[in-house]
């Protein structure tokens, strides 16, 4: 039995979790930062370091509680060591580092982006990933940082075939809740306002999948842009509101959700292209934005029967250290673990193996 602690800071939620063999959640302590950038319509890096040392103590110690173990019963100490915010991952990081060393435990740095993929087989039995039937794997990953489809195959290669030019799609969302006045975090507020709304009222453009007129750049197949369609957003609720974009109830309703129609349906596109094109056996969806539930049922309706569809547990889809501590047990068992020298990175970088299917 191994036991890892994780520790999380990428970004506005700072969290700690203690899991079992890479798949048993024992505990899964957040601390949410959504008040404080709440204001500002996005998270502050500065604000978000802040919050992260006054959570960070408190945190981990709460992960421990809740387990029920202590920090001699761990293997190891795993932490998310980027992609993210560089202020918020440096807390996160020498954090861990100074526990690990206090405590004489293995360190392990673990990459966010690959993290949020493996969160959708925790608590379900991870076993599965050995199975060759499940590959090639195309993994979706979206949320207010990235965008990008991930081909996985069985052999433990792992190559990024698709990711945004620009905005994240969680990003536009966010951006478009705040040009409406609708508040923060944008996806959570823009599902729930669509409801309400026709997605089919309006329509805004869909980048990079060929609709314009104009086929897409062969290098560009896989990629996605979204700020298009925001800037489209800004002119459409100019061209009916006005400058301070006051649209009448139903024409603010039906913008909403032809807003969101817009963004899943470049989503769900964009991955079932890249899954035929690849045929790949299974299609994963992650992160953040696949809390969503009209992209989760769009994906549901579209994928072809015989690729298995797994979509990640809402409670694992947002940023959690679960994921950071499950993921860190196959680096243990392959005896990866890093130096106390280790720096933080902000930017995904290159991929080329995954390391729970070796």
């Amino acid at each position: 039995m191994a036991l890892i602690l994780g520790i999380e800071s990428s970004c506005d939620e700072t969290s700690a979790a203690v899991v079992e063999d890479g798949s048993r959640v024992l505990s899964n302590a957040v601390a949410s930062q959504i008040r404080r950038h709440a204001p500002y319509g996005g998270v502050v890096p500065e604000l978000a370091a802040r919050e992260h040392l006054k959570a960070i103590n408190p945190i981990v110690g709460q992960a421990l509680s809740d387990a029920g173990k202590t920090i001699g019963e761990m293997a190891a100490i795993a932490v998310t060591s980027g992609p993210g915010l560089m202020p918020a991952l440096l807390v996160g990081v020498n954090f861990a580092k100074g526990l690990a060393a206090a405590n004489r435990l293995p360190f392990i740095g673990i990459n966010h982006f690959i993290a949020h993929i493996y969160a959708t087989f925790l608590d379900t039995g991870i076993e599965r990933l050995k199975e060759p039937s499940l590959y090639p794997m195309l993994a979706l990953v979206v949320s207010g940082g990235h965008t990008a489809l991930v081909l996985i195959t069985a052999g433990s290669q792992a190559r990024l075939v698709g990711t945004t030019l620009d905005d994240a799609a969680g990003e536009a969302l966010d951006k478009a809740s705040k040009l409406l006045g609708l508040g923060y975090p944008g996806g959570p507020i823009i599902e729930k306002t669509a409801v309400k709304g026709n997605p089919t009222a309006y329509h805004f453009p869909r980048p990079l999948c060929g609709g314009a007129g104009k086929p897409v750049p062969e290098e560009h197949r896989y990629d996605f842009s979204f700020s298009g369609i925001k800037t489209s957003l800004l002119y459409h609720c100019r061209r009916l509101g006005g400058a301070e974009i006051k649209l009448p109830e139903t024409e603010f309703y039906d913008t909403v959700a032809s807003f969101q129609e817009a963004v899943v349906d470049v989503l769900a596109k964009k991955t079932l292209k890249a899954a035929a094109d690849f045929g790949a056996a299974s299609i994963v969806l992650a992160g953040g934005v696949a809390c969503n539930g009209v992209l989760r049922q769009r994906l549901e309706d579209l994928t072809p029967k015989q690729v298995q569809l797994y979509l990640s547990p809402r409670k694992f889809c947002t940023d959690n250290a679960a994921m950071v501590a499950g993921l860190a047990y196959h680096h243990l068992r392959l005896g990866r673990t890093d130096a106390l020298t280790l720096d933080a990175f902000a930017r995904l970088p290159h991929l080329s193996e995954v390391p729970f299917n070796c």
